[in-house]
């Protein structure tokens, strides 16, 4: 498998979002450096997992169910990627939220299924 080549480097990385633990985040956000444009949190699947998964919001499903398209992270690694998911981490389990024509992350409209 090839090597990612994250936006940031580690040295980078600063405490933005301490102690939600990790998450699912793709690689449009830390290897393109998209801004988070959907999020949910769903039941935490580990006793480190916050149940955060971060997508840019244009990934295809291809691209999203590709295991090589996305990486478990430090909630606060996403953070530094993009602050503004700082001001949804405490939503409950079963919350999602996608970003507005404002910029601003927002309770998600309900999916049809």
């Amino acid at each position: 498998m090839p090597q990612k080549s994250f936006r940031l480097s580690a040295a980078q990385i600063k405490p933005v979002a301490i102690g939600f633990g990790s998450c699912f985040a793709t690689d449009r956000i830390t290897v393109d450096g998209a801004q988070v444009g959907y999020c949910y949190r769903e039941d935490p699947s580990t006793a480190a997992d916050s149940g955060w998964r971060f997508f840019a919001g244009d990934e295809s499903d291809e691209y999203a169910n590709n295991p090589a398209n996305l990486a478990i992270y430090d909630v606060n690694t996403v953070a530094n990627y993009d602050p503004t998911i700082a001001s949804v981490l405490e939503a409950p389990c079963g919350s999602a939220f996608e970003r507005n024509s404002s910029g601003l992350l927002v309770p998600a409209a309900a999916s049809a299924t």
